[in-house]
């Protein structure tokens, strides 16, 4: 038995999504594809001071993660927020931070 099987899959599914949101670049990553109001072609790293390969990286992430979708367009890839998952990544954390709000009107 794994250590991480002690959880259950409600935190197992959070810890991943805050995991897939720990690094800036996925964050600049996401504001900046959410900040094109379309799905876009072409390198990202163009807009964002990182390198291809490192965009790269954190896109393999994000669409892991089911944040983003990706689609080949000819020799491009195409990119774009999935609408669905974003909506359901901040319910998921509303309903956390709804969970541990101190019960006790006192700050320890």
């Amino acid at each position: 038995m794994k250590k991480l099987d002690l959880f259950n899959d409600q935190q197992q599914a959070l810890a991943n999504l805050a995991k897939a949101l720990s690094h800036p670049a996925r964050i600049a990553i996401l504001q900046y594809l959410a900040s094109c109001k379309t799905c876009i072609s072409g390198d990202i790293s163009d807009h964002l001071p990182l390198s291809r390969t490192t965009v790269s990286q954190h896109l393999k992430e994000l669409k892991a993660i089911g944040l983003i979708k990706g689609e080949v367009e000819g020799l491009k890839m195409r990119y774009c927020l999935d609408k669905l998952a974003i909506k359901s990544l901040g319910a998921t954390f509303e309903s956390f931070f709804d969970d541990i709000q101190p019960q006790n009107k006192e700050n320890c």
